[in-house]
């Protein structure tokens, strides 16, 4: 089963070429920053092997790299066509069958029988490299239950390793087609679509900020936030101030937060979250309470140093709960 799923326990930052740059991530920070006291949803990874044999059995690399040599690399005008017959090889393939076996193995074990509502992230092998990011350029999927639409939703990721952004990108970095492979991350749903959710970062490209940690927040699940589709709850504390543990909030800024993400009352497939307007007492309120705020920063600096680097990450409160995790982070270059 290892061939094809790795658990968070079982991987980590050195395993990027097994399962991404997001998941190998994740399982570093599973294995050694828990202890440390923040909060990481459990999960697994399917392998680039997965991703590979994937291709392999429905023997897609020529025709991929068939419609690759037909796409105008000067103007792009075709990018579009060409981009939409690549996903579509790739989404009327099939699963092999120990393949498809592995995944539901996995997600049984990971579910305890429950059918649990997990999100399914892709991660590329060529994220967060010094010359170049995938991030944010392939598909995920948020709340997503049982085991066929869970198996859906891996090939989806699949396909948009062949996205037209991720295309154009490969090109303009000059990395070929058929050497980026895909990883996909099952990881436990955090409900915050019950509560809220956001990004944080260690580094401002501002020099006036360069000690300063930021975060935001919005209602709901944080996707609308990486989609700048609201206007956030934005908070600022001085480093200094975590380091020293006297914690003092320099400002919180009250976004307007009128949208936000939910899920699906009647979710099929992939379709498994709704857009819809905020209630009006909660555009007006902060998504977060100051000893809320002080924990994210508190874990900013902890996953700072960890990493000695600038990092970024993203957060949700479960709205059940009312626990606070982390669920990606990475590394942040700082020009």
């Amino acid at each position: 089963m290892e061939k094809y799923i790795l658990k968070f326990n079982q991987i980590g930052i050195n395993d990027i070429s097994k399962v991404g740059g997001k998941n190998a991530s994740l399982g570093e920070m599973y294995n050694n920053l828990i202890p440390q006291g923040i909060r990481i949803p459990n999960g697994f990874a399917i392998t680039t092997t997965a991703y590979k044999d994937f291709i392999k059995y429905n023997n897609l690399n020529a025709r991929l790299d068939e419609l690759m040599k037909l796409l105008d690399k000067k103007d792009f005008m075709n990018l579009n066509e060409i981009g939409s017959k690549a996903r579509k090889l790739l989404l009327d393939a099939k699963f092999p069958l120990d393949l498809q076996t592995a995944i539901s193995s996995a997600y049984t074990d990971l579910s305890k029988d429950n059918e649990m509502t997990v999100a399914v992230r892709s991660s590329a092998t060529a994220e967060d490299l010094a010359n170049a990011s995938f991030a944010g350029q392939h598909d995920s999927f948020l709340n997503i239950k049982g085991t066929m639409p869970l198996i859906y939703a891996v090939k989806c990721c699949f396909a948009s390793l062949y996205t037209d952004r991720a295309i154009k990108y490969r090109l303009d970095k000059g990395f070929d087609h058929d050497k980026v492979f895909l990883s996909v991350g099952i990881q436990q749903m955090v409900r915050s679509d019950l509560a809220c959710s956001g990004i944080g970062f260690t580094v401002s490209s501002e020099p006036r900020l360069s000690r300063v940690l930021y975060i935001a927040g919005t209602w709901g699940l944080g996707r609308t936030i990486v989609k700048t589709m609201v206007d956030p709850d934005e908070f600022l504390i001085c480093k200094s101030s975590i380091e020293n543990n006297c914690k003092t909030i320099i400002e919180k800024s009250l976004g307007a937060k009128n949208k936000m993400l939910v899920y699906h009352d009647n979710p099929a497939g992939i379709n498994s979250t709704a857009l819809k307007i905020t209630p009006g007492k909660c555009c007006l309120k902060f998504v977060l309470e100051d000893h809320e705020i002080e924990k994210l920063f508190s874990w900013a600096i902890i996953m700072e140093n960890y990493y000695q680097k600038p990092i970024s990450f993203e957060w949700a409160k479960d709205g059940i709960d009312q626990t606070l995790y982390i669920v990606q982070t990475s590394t942040e270059k700082v020009h």
